[in-house]
């Protein structure tokens, strides 16, 4: 098939999509699934392929998510139902005042999305986001948008995030430059992402039922013990329960920076340092920490476990079915047929590494995917290009910018964060997929600042 018919099929895949969820109000995850088969027919993809296709993509998504998913909920309602959130909320707003806030969860947003994945930090923020919220009286959109912004932004340039260690690998671009130059850009990221999503949330935006019925239940629920107890867990044991995992997968991460391969001690601290396994850890404590000051016994602490997992399974469903979509456009060819012809534009190589990184993001959903096939197309040219390891480096971090944007329905992370925002499609494009796009943006035009600082 030609490209031109590839990227035909691709832009009307997505015009589709879009029509069948804003306008015509069909279920996330069944308009994915049904315009998946739609485009596997139009590219003529060989129908014994089509299934296994499908199955891979979601279960190639649902492998790292569902499980963190599911054990981020369950531990995000056990501090919730302990009335731990709403203490930890109550005693930051105190300390800080109401202003400082938003300010101080994108500060700690930016610490936490260094060691640990988006999604998995994101999700160990909600409730605590939730708990600010309720406690300033305000729509979880006007500190979660910021928070979930700048967490993005480290995971697509920062070290060691796979997409970024990946990339590096393909072109041999130095780690040390690369992290330096992506936590520095990310610094003042931080307060664009502040200030963007403030502008973005000068209007109201209504939440979806099922987040406002969550959300107007978080703290002061009949399940909340605390609410009839007056037994909070103190501000340390929440504190505990949410730096220990990251303290686990800080310490495999730096095993695996600094040991080497085959090392024990660098198995060792990649099986604790796992986000799987540090969740396990911290879902095990609450379980112990808080159902010991709660009085909670083993059929109570059960009830409240399962009680996260109705509103994680959309969720979880969605996101694989964003998994799907992304599979059959990168298995379709679409995706390819995007970088060939981005690439024979001849335009100057580090504009042209973010913008085939923001067309593949865009085409296909997945920000490593991106990164990693970018990097393998201009390998070349950044190898025969007689570029410094500070070009290399910078040449990379433009890739990753160009990830970091247009983040849409065919991207998991944009269903993670509108479900626990509660914003729907419609809302989810006007701000989420602007924030990303804006700090992509603004990213790569300081990388391009320092690319003709150390050209001259």
């Amino acid at each position: 098939m030609s490209t031109l018919a590839l990227l035909g099929i691709g832009a009307g895949s997505i015009a589709l999509l879009l029509l069948l969820i804003i306008r015509w109000q069909v279920h996330a995850f069944v308009a994915m699934m049904l315009v998946s088969f739609l485009v596997a027919f139009a590219t003529g993809m060989p129908i014994g392929d089509i299934i296994s296709t499908l199955i891979a993509g979601m279960g190639g998504t649902l492998g790292s998510v569902a499980i963190l998913v599911a054990l981020g909920s369950m531990l995000g309602r056990m501090i919730e139902v302990s009335g731990g959130a709403a203490s930890l909320a109550n005693r930051f707003t105190q300390l800080l005042g109401p202003t400082r806030v938003p300010m101080a969860l994108t500060a700690a947003a930016l610490v936490l999305a260094i060691p640990v994945f988006f999604d998995v930090g994101f999700i160990i923020l909600v409730p605590i986001v939730y708990g600010f919220c309720k406690a300033a009286g305000v729509n979880p959109i006007k500190f979660g948008l910021p928070v979930a912004g700048i967490m993005l932004a480290a995971h697509v340039v920062v070290p060691p995030h796979p997409g970024i260690v990946g990339g590096a690998a393909i072109v041999k671009g130095d780690i040390g430059w690369i992290t330096i130059i992506g936590l520095a850009i990310c610094i003042p990221l931080a307060a664009l992402s502040q200030v963007v999503a403030g502008w973005l949330n000068r209007k109201g935006y209504p939440m979806l039922p099922t987040t406002a019925e969550q959300f107007a239940a978080f703290g002061n629920s009949e399940d909340s013990t605390a609410s009839k107890s007056g037994k909070a867990p103190s501000v340390g044991t929440i504190m505990a329960l949410i730096i220990i995992p990251l303290a686990l997968i800080m310490a495999g991460t730096t095993g695996a920076t600094l040991l080497p391969k085959g090392d024990s001690l660098r198995n060792v601290l990649g099986f604790i340092g796992s986000p799987i396994f540090a969740l396990m850890v911290a879902v095990g404590l609450a379980m112990f920490l808080l159902g010991r000051n709660q009085g909670w016994n083993r059929e109570r602490t059960n009830a409240i476990m399962e009680s996260a997992l109705p509103p994680a399974a959309t969720v979880i469903l969605v996101t694989g079915a964003g998994g799907v979509f992304a599979k059959v456009l990168t298995a379709s060819g679409i995706g390819a047929a995007l970088s060939q012809s981005l690439t024979a534009t001849h335009l100057p190589l580090i504009l042209l590494a973010f913008i085939i990184s923001l067309a593949l993001r865009a085409a296909q959903g997945s920000a490593t995917v991106a990164i990693i096939t970018t990097c393998g197309l201009l390998a070349d040219a950044m190898a025969g290009g007689g570029y410094s390891p500070l070009q290399v480096a910078l040449l990379t971090v433009a890739i990753g910018f160009g990830s970091l944007g247009l983040s849409h329905v065919n991207d998991s992370g944009f269903w993670i964060v509108t479900r626990y925002l509660g914003l729907s499609v419609g809302d989810g494009l006007r701000t989420w997929t602007v924030l990303t796009t804006v700090l992509g943006i603004a990213g790569f035009a300081m990388t391009a600042l320092l690319w003709v600082l150390v050209a001259y």
